[in-house]
């Protein structure tokens, strides 16, 4: 079981990525395939992404004997070249006690101990082997993974807005719970039990779509943890899926609604809204409302006259 305490400092420091992490989805995505996650269903795409990876990616590997990867692999990198730049900014302490926590006793591969060293080298090695890996198994299927991710931003933004936090965080995890200011994922790590306490530092939620099982939690003493939870529709993205921005959108706000957030980057007021959705008054009111209440619409009043637009938060939601 993973415990995750919070303090009430911590509820107020709980946000959610606003954009997928290359890097960190990479590692789920590996750690699926290593770990034979998935059951059946994930059985042909392990079998597609090990004959695809080419030797270049070899070097991963050699990272994470017995499925124990060093912390500072996890970063919220928006692209790769940003994560990239975040693990080599990683102070060579840190990188080395998770090299020797990972290894242990046990002789580590020669550009494993160039790492430990701080060697240029090895870290070029580690630079193409990501690279490679990425090309392969997430660059086909990045554009879904985004739009999935909005998807699940936006409904993270709806729950949070309709139902609260401590609600909302159960919903992302059934069967677990919120007790006293504690987090429960009930066979999150089966065999033992994991306490983390925050102790302010705050919580970062990003979901992946590459690993069914469980969170995976990163926490690094003087920065918020990141918890990567389970999220999407199952299976992982395949290239080629027919989920665009609208697709993705529309299944979480409905159409019209989706169609009123994007009318609303430009101010409007109910009547010209209803008249360019094509409802009525009443209608566009109603859906002005429910994305004010997520925090994705403003609504001011001069006069009798009452104008909606969308917010920064809308923009990003709505992608344009």
């Amino acid at each position: 079981m993973l415990r995750i305490h919070f303090t009430a400092e911590d509820f107020a420091r709980i946000r959610f990525a606003p954009r997928p992490a290359p890097l960190q989805e990479l590692h789920a995505a590996l750690t699926t395939v290593v770990a034979q996650r998935g059951g059946p269903l994930f059985t042909p795409w392990r079998g597609r992404v090990l004959r695809s990876l080419p030797a270049a990616a070899d070097p991963l590997a050699d990272l994470v004997p017995a499925g124990r990867p060093p912390s500072f692999l996890d970063v919220l990198g928006d692209t790769m070249a940003d994560g990239f730049e975040q693990i080599r900014a990683t102070s060579p302490g840190l990188v080395r006690s998770e090299l020797e926590r990972v290894y242990g006793a046990v002789p580590a591969p020669r550009w494993i101990r160039g790492l430990h060293a701080g060697d240029e080298t090895a870290w070029c090695t580690l630079r193409r082997a990501q690279q490679a890996a990425y090309e392969t198994v997430l660059a086909p299927v990045w554009s879904v993974v985004q739009d999935l991710h909005r998807a699940e931003f936006t409904r993270y933004a709806l729950t949070v807005a309709e139902h609260g936090v401590a609600a909302t965080l159960t919903g992302l995890a059934p069967g677990s719970r919120l007790h006293e200011g504690v987090w429960e994922w009930p066979g999150a790590a089966p065999g033992h039990s994991h306490d983390v306490w925050l102790d302010g530092r705050g919580l970062v939620l990003l979901p992946t779509f590459h690993h069914p099982a469980g969170p995976l939690l990163q926490d690094t003493q003087g920065h918020p943890a990141v918890l990567t939870y389970p999220a999407g529709p199952g299976l992982p993205p395949t290239a080629g899926r027919p989920v665009g921005p609208a697709e993705a959108l529309a299944t979480v706000l409905g159409r019209t609604r989706l169609d009123a957030l994007r009318l609303l980057a430009e101010p409007h007021t109910t009547t010209s809204l209803a008249r360019a959705l094509h409802v009525t008054n009443a209608t566009a009111s109603s859906h002005a409302a429910a994305l004010r209440s997520a925090g994705m619409a403003t609504t001011t009043r001069t006069g009798r006259s009452v104008t909606h637009q969308r917010t920064a938060l809308g923009t990003l939601v709505a992608g344009a």
